[in-house]
């Protein structure tokens, strides 16, 4: 006998719970049976997982809800199904402050890590509301909806446990912004390109380990950008300006990197590409990927020939934040609607102005200060951290008639 039973007073809300193999018209059957007895529905909430689908329900209880109850049960057994109705209690509480949507992203995702993400939440106070999927492969991300802890304290907390379980976490606060237009500026040499387009050019003039190795402590904070960019750019005097073609034309993008810009795009976003590199090159990168803005160094060439200056201002660290405001007000959104990518530590200031900073397989100095760190190859992994998932970014292409690899099985 159900312990219901027991209580003679009709109940303000029934809790049913059904849960068994989906097929069509599951739902279809329960709401049927619903609708006899005038109840209203106060929440709803359905999920399937590998065919199993478990739904529940809190409605209002009717004057014969025994009846309703039992009804349900037999609509179970026909079924084969698991109908379960308990007494309500009332609608859902409303969740706790501190609010956030928490990405964990990792290929493959191991249940330690996410029991050791979970772990910290609760010793923070926090309760995890919902989880989803957004994505299983080329990496698995899930998406947790938490409340009742400080964003900011969850967001330092989860780091040092995503560093200990080599998964990427992303903290966001859950506001209104996230589901705004925004803008994605984007750093270019490794970064929306694989590799440093000065150390290609550096090959083609013959001294590829010199630029090399002065690119390497200017990315790692060790020397002033606009100092050493000006002495890898003279090492490049007298080189023949059609290097420059044959530079682009081997260019690879980072994989992900178009899926990202077209799929962002028919959302209404804005893109910027904003480079300590040169725009001889990220003019026609932003022209062949349809990106909204761009700025980059100006190579200085006469007779065709590098002559190892640069015509006008630097875009060192201070100036990509400049150009991410800039390129804001063009757009007509604040920098709390911005989203800025990059490696390097040129990047940093930009990767602080932005509402959300991401650090792309960054240097240890990059990734400490970012708010969020994407350690997988894939750019498009950065769109999971909007809460977009993989089957609505394939859709999408489909219905474009844009076809997309199979998924492993």
């Amino acid at each position: 006998m159900n312990t219901m039973d027991h209580a003679d007073e009709i109940p303000k809300t029934l809790l049913i719970s059904i849960v068994g193999q989906d097929r069509p018209g599951v739902s279809s059957a329960v709401f049927d049976t619903l609708t006899a007895y005038a109840v209203e529905v106060v929440d709803i909430e359905q999920i399937v997982v590998r065919g199993q689908l478990v739904l529940a329900l809190l409605v209002t209880a009717p004057r014969e809800w025994k009846k309703l109850r039992d009804r349900l049960h037999s609509l179970g057994e026909s079924l084969g199904m698991q109908i379960t109705v308990d007494r309500g209690t009332g609608d859902n509480p409303r969740r706790a402050e501190g609010r956030s949507h928490v990405t964990v992203l990792s290929a493959p995702l191991h249940a330690r890590a996410v029991a050791a993400i979970a772990g910290r939440i609760a010793d923070l106070g926090g309760n995890i509301d919902r989880i989803e999927r957004l994505a299983r492969y080329p990496v698995t991300a899930v998406e947790l909806h938490v409340s009742g802890v400080d964003p900011l304290k969850l967001r330092n907390t989860l780091a040092i446990e995503a560093a200990i379980q080599q998964v990427d976490v992303a903290v966001q606060p859950a506001s209104l912004m996230r589901h705004g237009v925004r803008l994605i500026v984007m750093d270019v040499d490794s970064t929306l390109i694989q590799g440093e387009v000065i150390e290609m050019l550096a090959e083609h003039a013959g001294c590829l380990s010199e630029v090399a190795a002065v690119t390497e402590q200017a990315m790692r904070g060790e020397l002033d950008f606009e100092e050493s960019l000006r002495a890898r750019v003279a090492l490049l005097k007298g080189l023949d300006a059609r290097a420059l073609d044959t530079v682009y034309e081997s260019l690879v993008l980072a994989p992900g990197a178009r899926t990202t810009v077209r799929t962002l795009r028919r959302l209404g976003y804005r893109f910027a590409i904003v480079s300590g590199g040169f725009s001889q090159i990220t003019d026609r990168l932003a022209m062949d990927l349809g990106i909204h803005f761009s700025a980059a160094n100006e190579l200085e060439i006469i007779d065709g020939k590098l002559t190892g200056d640069i015509v006008g201002d630097i875009v060192d660290r201070a100036g990509k934040a400049e150009a991410l405001v800039r390129f804001a007000g063009d757009v007509g959104v604040s920098t709390e609607q911005t989203v800025a990518i990059g490696d390097g530590a040129n990047d940093l200031d930009m990767l602080a102005v932005a509402g959300l900073g991401i650090a792309f397989n960054a240097k240890p100095v990059v990734r400490e200060a970012a708010h969020t760190a994407v350690n997988v190859p894939y750019l498009d992994a950065v769109m999971y951290l909007l809460g977009i998932t993989r089957e609505e970014i394939e859709a999408a292409d489909r219905a474009a008639g844009i076809t997309t690899p199979a998924p492993p099985v």
